[in-house]
This record gives structure tokens, C-alpha cells and sequence, in this order.
């Protein structure tokens, strides 16, 4: 058996935030980085509508902009989001708290909006207050230098990289009856990704017209058939922000199951260029459950194979290891009968039965960077799918040194 990973729905990676009528974007260097790389973005929504809906970390050590944000996209509308790297600002009490207030205002000011329209996203390390001077200084010339080019959409798409090797960005043209709506959307996360969004800032936007009761819809629909399957270590983050802006510019508004059929393609195309791009990986890995009792047993059996150390280190050497792949479905509390499940990797199955399949050594993980593990529990109609990444030495170097 065989299921699709992902929408079949044409993204274009060369498309970026430009494409969407209705807003402008800028990214620049505030100096929060010692690198001196590009750690602030801007993105400003020109209307004539100013919809929004955003879903958040599930960590309860929640940062100072996620709390700010929360509240900001709670009544449905945002002017401008703020988005820093080179600084978490999370676990930093009032004064972080005050800083992303201020942060709020500031853009406010120059921009001539309300602060309580406006929200603000940071990523970086933990436990350290923001230069918010250099910050503030910034973001006046980042407010100054908005445009809806190009460039100035691949500069906000730099300006929120972390420990991303290559920035993210991602466009759909979407087909209505009454004429073409445009998505995109910009992305970061290399590390602590996993579940409930992973650690991420994305911010996605569209020309259609929206309100908001439909947009928190498309967007939480999205978000759990995309962010929410990306699970490259683990680990959640503090700091996990998806926000969806709607300018109206366009002046249609889409059918809402096929806009969210087009908004859940693009956070695919997102989702799946976080994994490409996990720290230090070699392998990106699908993990398809099939033949579940339910979804939710698809799920909880794909996590707990993309979540084993041993499956990823095994990947990692070029291994196709399927007992260390049977023994964590084991571990479940899904519905199947041992002696009926099946494991395949890259189309080899090497487990029939509950038991010794094909030729191990038919399996090639060296000859492509993408490995497909698929297990079928025989128990049900159900399925799903987790993305994530092998374990590497490069992935254990890079995160025992980062905030050295």
C-alpha cells in the first residue's frame, strides 16, 4: 500500500512573500547576531483588510513575544508582525516581556498603527534579555525600507534564519471561480523541531478575502497536517509562532475548504523544507503509518518510529535496521495483531508478517537522501504520515555548542 506525503498541489519554491498583493516586507541587520548576519524582519499588511489568526507553542515555558502575540491576534485583525533571530527572548520575566511590548510600540509608531496590532515573534537562545537599543534602532529602518519586491521578501525570509543553512520561502497560486488568490509564506527552524508546530517562525499571507473565524480555521487545519507532523528531535520550543495574514487584496473570497486545501499545500512545502534543512542531518525520513484503526493510531505509531534514536542512528550509518523499527511500534497502544504488520523501507520489505521479510541488503538508505519507512498495521483504513531526520555527529556537535 502506498499513500501520498504531502498535497499534489503546484508550490513554487522561487515565489515569496511579493506575490501576495497587499503587503510589504523588509529584512535587516540590528546587530542582535555577533555573526553580523540579518536578524530582523518586518511585514506590514497595507489591507484593505487586516485579517489574522496565528497558532502558538504548546510549551508552558512560553516566550514573551508568543504571550504578547497571543493576545494581539485574539480578536482577529494584526497591522505588521516583528520578527527577530538572534535572541529568544524567552524565560526573561517582565523585562522581556516590557521589551516585546516595546518592540510593539515602536513599530506602532513609525508605521502609524495601533502596538496591539502588531505582532512579535523572536528566535534564538534562551535566557538572555534583548539588546532592545539596537533592536529598536532596527526596526526605524526597517519600517522606513518596506517594499513588495523581491528582494525585500527574500530579505525578510534571511533576516529570520537561526542555524537555517538556506532560507525558506514558499508561493501558490490558487484557482477560483471568480479569479486567482495568491499564498506565501516565509520559514525558519533547524533544530527543536518537534511536535505541536516545531520550532519555528512562519508567517504566512494571502490576497484573499478572509474573516477571521475562517482564517483561525484554514490555519489550524494547516498547521496539523504540516507543522505539527515535522518532528525532527523532539523537542519543542519556547518561542513556535505560525501567523496568517489576509489582505483582501484580491477581493475574492475562496471557497474556505479549497482555501484550505491551498493553505495546507504551501505549510506542507514549508514543513518539509524545515526537515531538509534539520541541523546536521543527512537523511530526510517519511514515516507513513497505514492500515490503522484511526488517524490518531497512525500518528502515534509514526511518531514513535521518527522519535527513536536508535531508527535515526541506524538511518544515519546506512542501515536498514527493522527490528529497531518493530520494536518501537511495539511501544504503542495502537490497535494491530504482531503477526500481521508489515515493514517496508524504500520500498523493500524487509519485515512480513512480524517477521523476516525480504533482504536486508536490498535496501539502499546511500544512494538518496530521502528514505520512505512504511508500516502497515493490517488493523484499519486509517493513515498518516511524520517527517523527520536521521542522528548525526554533526547534529550533536552543533547543538553542544550553541550558545558557546
Amino acid at each position: 500500500m502506498s499513500i501520498p506525503d504531502h498535497s499534489d498541489l503546484p508550490v513554487d519554491r522561487c515565489a515569496g512573500l511579493e506575490t501576495v498583493a497587499g503587503l510589504a516586507c523588509t529584512g535587516t541587520t540590528a546587530g542582535l547576531k555577533a555573526s553580523g548576519a540579518p536578524d530582523l524582519a518586518l511585514v506590514r499588511v497595507l489591507g484593505p483588510e487586516h485579517t489574522a489568526a496565528g497558532v502558538f507553542t504548546r510549551n508552558r515555558f512560553a516566550a514573551a513575544p508568543v504571550l504578547w502575540s497571543r493576545e494581539v491576534v485574539s480578536d482577529g485583525r494584526a497591522d505588521a508582525v516583528v520578527l527577530n533571530s538572534g535572541g529568544a527572548n524567552a524565560c526573561t520575566g517582565p523585562e522581556g516581556f516590557a521589551a516585546a511590548h516595546r518592540t510593539a510600540e515602536a513599530a506602532a509608531e513609525h508605521l502609524g498603527i495601533a502596538a496591539g496590532d502588531v505582532l512579535v515573534c523572536s528566535t534564538g537562545l534562551i535566557g538572555e534579555q534583548l539588546p532592545l537599543e539596537k533592536l529598536l534602532a532596527g526596526l526605524e529602518r526597517a519600517c522606513g525600507d518596506l517594499a513588495s519586491d523581491e528582494a525585500h521578501a527574500r530579505a525578510a525570509a534571511r533576516a529570520i534564519m537561526t542555524t537555517d543553512t538556506v532560507p525558506k520561502q514558499a508561493g501558490l497560486t490558487l484557482a477560483t471561480e471568480q479569479g486567482e488568490v495568491h499564498l506565501a509564506g516565509i520559514a525558519k527552524g533547524a533544530g527543536m523541531l518537534a511536535p505541536g508546530l516545531a520550532t519555528m517562525l512562519v508567517v504566512l499571507a494571502t490576497d484573499a478575502s478572509l474573516d477571521p473565524e475562517r482564517a483561525e480555521t484554514a490555519l489550524r487545519t494547516a498547521a496539523s497536517l504540516s507543522f505539527d507532523r515535522a518532528d525532527s528531535d523532539g523537542c519543542m520550543s519556547t518561542n513556535d509562532t505560525v501567523t496568517l495574514l489576509a489582505s483582501g487584496a484580491s477581493g475574492i473570497a475562496p471557497d474556505p475548504e479549497e482555501f484550505a486545501r491551498g493553505l495546507t499545500a504551501l505549510c506542507e512545502d514549508l514543513a518539509l523544507q524545515l526537515i531538509g534543512d534539520a541541523e546536521g542531518a543527512s537523511h530526510d525520513v517519511h514515516v507513513r503509518t497505514v492500515g490503522a484503526a484511526s488517524e490518531a493510531q497512525a500518528l502515534e505509531v509514526s511518531r514513535a518510529v521518527a522519535r527513536s534514536n536508535l531508527v535515526k542512528t541506524a538511518i544515519f550509518g546506512n542501515d536498514p535496521n527493522w527490528g529497531r523499527i518493530l520494536s518501537e511500534v511495539g511501544t504503542t497502544a495502537a490497535e494491530y495483531e504482531p503477526e500481521h504488520v508489515d515493514v517496508s523501507i524504500n520500498g523493500v520489505m524487509v519485515c512480513r508478517a512480524g517477521m523476516i521479510g525480504e533482504d536486508r541488503s536490498l535496501v539502499d538508505l546511500a544512494g538518496d537522501r530521502r528514505v520512505v519507512i512504511e508500516i502497515d498495521l493490517a488493523a484499519g483504513p486509517e493513515s498518516a504520515v511524520i517527517w523527520t531526520n536521521d542522528l548525526t555527529h554533526d547534529y550533536v556537535e552543533e547543538n553542544s555548542a550553541y550558545s558557546s
